[in-house]
Order: C-alpha cells, then sequence, then structure tokens
C-alpha cells in the first residue's frame, strides 16, 4: 500500500485535469508503482503467498487498464508507456 504523500506526487504528475484522480493513465500509474514495491518485496519474503496473490491481482488490473487505454486512446498509451518505462 502506498503512502498518502507517494500516491499524490503520482496524481500530480500523471493527472489530465486540475480534479483527476481516476483517469486510466494515474490508475496505470499507482497501480506500476505498488507493483514494483511488492516485487520487492516479494524478494525477500519469497513465501508470502498472500502478497504475491495480491501482486497478481494488480498486474491483471494494470494489464486490463492498458488494454483499454490503448484502444481508447493510443497516443496517450504510448506516452505514458515511455514515462513510465514499461
Amino acid at each position: 500500500m502506498l503512502d498518502p504523500k507517494k500516491k499524490k506526487r503520482i496524481i500530480e504528475k500523471f493527472k489530465i485535469h486540475p480534479t483527476d484522480t481516476g483517469s486510466p493513465q494515474v490508475q496505470i500509474a499507482i497501480l506500476t508503482t505498488e507493483i514494483k514495491d511488492l516485487t520487492e518485496h516479494l524478494r525477500g519474503h519469497k513465501k508470502d503467498h498472500s502478497s504475491r496473490r495480491g501482486l497478481i491481482k494488480k498486474v491483471g488490473e494494470r494489464r486490463r487498464l492498458m488494454k483499454y487505454l490503448k484502444r481508447e486512446d493510443p497516443k496517450s498509451y504510448d506516452n505514458l508507456m515511455a514515462n513510465l518505462k514499461l
């Protein structure tokens, strides 16, 4: 789980309009950060299966959002992938 300050910085970086908190771009950026954090955690705690399950769910959710964004707004998708280095 992200701390509120880190989450706020991600939202500020990827928002589309001033009150944006739930656009696909923001959601993908937040999920990517959470996935990186969980991956680091699992490197040290190999038998933490509940966290592994959470990681798999987050990866699936991000994949669905990326697929949606690519279909709806390919230019925005390309920019986001470049910014997130995916």
